[in-house]
């Protein structure tokens, strides 16, 4: 029976007009990525999803996915699925999923403010079982040191991104610590434009089997007014801006890209805003 459930727990994606094995073990992408010195994760299958109306939450079934325009589509009865959220909007306290209130005070830890949701029930992950991401919660939000380690610091930081364009969705590209370009396939490192990396969705896959990350472009929303979709992106972290403690406005800190420019710490960025969310759980 163990063994069983073992080679039902790994998934096999198949993309139009080409099947290509990727190992994701509840719904987690088996590549390693050091985001500490100490502390290595697996990221998610895709950017994390929400229906309303049936109060589920998944991951997106191929990474290149985005909703988009429908983000603006904000009720609890909506039958649709959303993909842009304010920060700490998990569903704990009444920080619900669709809230798109411009009053930026409203996100966050009710009793601080200031505070972080490191580790806390306003992390989406912590907090909610995910339809596609296994029976148990073991999913988190990087902290801001963590995005910034990933992306700047960890060894060789600059080869291993890229921006990129996959099946016509533009995005950035992260690799695996101990990378291997397959064979047939070129790997442009840095953020030179997003046609630095174009690819269809067989190259991609192949890719992917060796552990590549995507992030999709997929813009932002501020009330229900969706911009920048294959543009810029926006990823929230856990942490809040401590940077601005007088600052009624109240801001948490993410991570940011456009064709030519990635930040592994943004500051001072709008809570109320709805961006993307990618979680991760971490390797034992």
């Amino acid at each position: 029976m163990k063994q069983l459930f073992s080679i039902l727990s790994f998934l096999i994606l198949t993309f139009a007009g080409n099947s290509q094995s990727v190992q994701i073990q509840d719904g987690a992408i088996l590549a390693v990525f050091s985001v500490s010195d100490s502390t290595k994760v697996y990221f998610s299958q895709g950017n994390l999803q929400y229906q309303a109306s049936t109060k589920t939450w998944r991951f997106a079934e191929h990474q290149y996915d985005t909703i988009g325009a429908d983000n603006k589509n904000r009720s609890k009865k909506y039958d649709g699925w959303i993909d842009l959220f304010g920060w700490g909007t998990s569903g704990y306290k009444s920080k619900y999923p669709y809230m798109a209130t411009t009053n930026h005070i409203k996100y966050g830890v009710i009793r601080n403010q200031y505070a972080d949701i490191t580790d806390t029930k306003y992390d989406w992950g912590v907090y909610n079982k995910i339809s596609n991401g296994g029976t148990s919660k073991k999913w988190r939000t990087l902290t801001d040191d963590e995005w910034f380690y990933l992306i700047c610091k960890r060894n060789n930081a600059l080869d291993l991104k890229g921006s990129a364009t996959i099946n016509g969705i533009a995005g950035m590209i992260l690799l695996p610590d101990n990378w291997t370009t397959p064979a047939d396939i070129t790997f442009n490192s840095g953020m030179n434009g997003f046609s630095n990396n174009t690819y269809s969705i067989s190259e991609w896959s192949k890719m992917e089997a060796n552990g590549a990350v995507f992030f999709p472009a997929a813009g932002q929303r501020s009330g229900t007014s969706i911009e920048g979709v294959g543009v810029f992106s926006y990823y929230w972290s856990s942490v809040a801006d401590h940077r601005n403690l007088n600052n009624n406005n109240f801001y948490a800190i993410c991570m940011h890209f456009k064709n030519d420019y990635v930040a592994g710490k943004c500051f001072g960025y709008y809570r109320s805003y709805g961006i993307s969310v990618r979680l991760v759980q971490d390797v034992k």
